[in-house]
């Protein structure tokens, strides 16, 4: 049985809901909450398999009820609203917040799609009752480089290096307190960030990453020159990686693992290019992409770094490396900003390591 609890502030709307679940028998609505506030106790009283949570509550809405969740009692968190799901403000802050799926509202049994949208919504509810998830982390710290007697590696020069970043489910969020500690030390080499997202949300996510850091984030253009405290992030339905150049390369090829962009193809990518400078870094998310792109920049002398699992929202992508051989380290995901800043730090510039 997937055991739910349904956040809903309308008695009509949440009605709907606990029947749409109960019309399949491998549901059970443990519990119906009205608010924010609610639902968090519901949550902790009963730990529910997953929760379907409204935006718009009295009190406190669902984008704070799902932050506080995911740092007090993490559990699988599915957004279904009347607000525009389909725009990238909301999706973008729900998946922020720790949300793993956003859904429009069910608009009643009449409507033409019923049945789809019924099945859609149910096949979503139970996928993501399946996730193992980990507690939330708190605000992000100041930034204080290595503890004393803190692994490090040598270090490479940032003006001929560069950091790829793969990540999935929880990779918003995950990436978004990665740069938030990057900036906050020395200007990192040029960042080149996979993650996978629904179609038309990598703009809103590269602007909203923009705004909330001191790092230069942008979408990825073909051609366009990597510079160090610059992010790039892989568009739409395109493959990203580096050129010999030291510049953006895209590509139309096609998906890797069902991914196009894919995780695979960018450390693959910057292995060739750089070699010992390419720096992987593999982070939350369910499967195996980037695997075997890590294996060309691993036997290639670039150095790898894996999120824990402690940390991780979904330890997929970087069990999946670790189980591979192809991870040099394995850290907290707030050990990862340090650590790097530490490979970076010393070298003269313009002089290749």
């Amino acid at each position: 049985m997937v055991r739910v609890v349904v956040a809903e502030d309308s008695p009509t709307a949440r009605a709907l809901l606990v029947a749409m679940l109960k019309s399949d028998p491998t549901f059970e609505v443990v519990g119906e909450a009205s608010d924010g506030v609610e639902a968090i106790e519901m949550v902790k009283a009963l730990r529910p398999d997953v929760v379907t949570m409204d935006i718009q509550m009295p009190g406190l809405d669902g984008f704070e009820a799902t932050k506080q969740l995911m740092i007090e009692a993490p559990t699988p968190i599915v957004i279904i609203s009347s607000l525009d799901v389909a725009s990238v403000e909301v999706s973008i802050a729900a998946l922020a917040a720790g949300a793993l799926a956003v859904l429009p509202k069910p608009v009643g049994v009449t409507a033409p799609d019923f049945p789809r949208v019924s099945r859609h919504l149910l096949q979503t509810v139970r996928a993501m009752s399946e996730v193992k998830l980990v507690r939330r982390w708190p605000p992000v710290p100041a930034y204080k480089g290595l503890e004393p007697g803190t692994a490090t590696v040598a270090p490479v020069d940032p003006s001929f290096a560069c950091i790829a970043i793969a990540a999935s489910t929880g990779g918003p969020a995950a990436i978004h307190r990665l740069l938030k500690a990057l900036d906050k030390g020395p200007k990192p080499p040029p960042i080149l960030i996979v993650q996978h997202i629904s179609h038309g949300f990598a703009a809103g996510m590269a602007s909203w990453l923009d705004q909330s850091t001191s790092l230069d984030v942008r979408l990825a253009s073909a051609g366009e020159r990597l510079e160090p405290g610059r992010v790039y992030l892989a568009p739409d339905d395109v493959h990203l990686g580096v050129s010999t150049r030291g510049t953006v390369a895209l590509a139309s090829s096609a998906p890797q693992m069902g991914f196009r962009p894919s995780g695979s193809h960018l450390f693959e990518s910057a292995g060739r290019a750089l070699g010992k400078n390419a720096t992987g870094v593999i982070l939350t998310g369910m499967g195996s992409d980037g695997v075997e792109g890590l294996r060309v920049l691993h036997r290639l002398g670039g150095h790898v770094v894996a999120q824990d699992e402690a940390t991780s929202d979904v330890y997929g992508m970087p069990h999946a490396a670790a189980q591979a051989g192809v991870v040099d380290t394995v850290l907290p995901l707030d050990n990862i900003a340090p650590y790097l800043a530490n490979r970076f730090a010393s070298r003269r510039l313009g002089t290749p390591s």
